[in-house]
């Protein structure tokens, strides 16, 4: 893992990118926002971006993996976005297996109380992708402590 303050994490999808915070010192992970995907270009701008306003000094993409482990066209979009992102050579950044954080993130917005059927559509998703980034850090963070 190293030693980083301040990890970003990313569950990307095919129209959003949510983003979340671990404070690794506290071991806190708080939502962030959700990034609408627009070119590859503008989405490796607004990442790099929101790496450089919290002070990440590390980026953590989740790769969505089918269930028996095979690789899905979601996780080469993840690998691909990774890579532009370690190119930019600004933050490490690694993979981490999130196989589940949307469905652990819409159980767990559902048990806060959240009516995800009344929410706007975009509301409700943006909500979503947030809580699976947070649900992929906080896997991670706990993961990287065991290590």
């Amino acid at each position: 893992m190293g030693s980083a303050a301040r990890v970003l994490g990313l569950d990307v999808g095919k129209r959003r990118i949510g983003a979340a915070l671990a404070e690794c010192d506290l071991g806190v992970v708080t939502g962030l926002e959700t990034i609408t995907r627009r070119t590859l270009r503008e989405d490796i701008d607004a990442i790099l971006a929101l790496a450089e306003r919290t002070g990440a000094e590390r980026i953590v993409v989740g790769l969505p993996l089918h269930m028996d482990g095979r690789e899905s066209p979601m996780s080469r979009e993840a690998k691909h976005l990774a890579g532009k992102l370690g190119a930019a050579g600004q933050v490490p950044v690694e993979m981490y297996d999130e196989r589940l954080t949307s469905v652990a993130a819409e159980e767990r917005l559902a048990a806060r109380g959240l009516n995800l059927k009344k929410m706007l559509a975009e509301k409700r998703k943006g909500a979503v992708d947030q809580m699976a980034a947070r649900i992929l850090l906080e896997d991670w963070l706990s993961q990287a402590r065991v290590d």
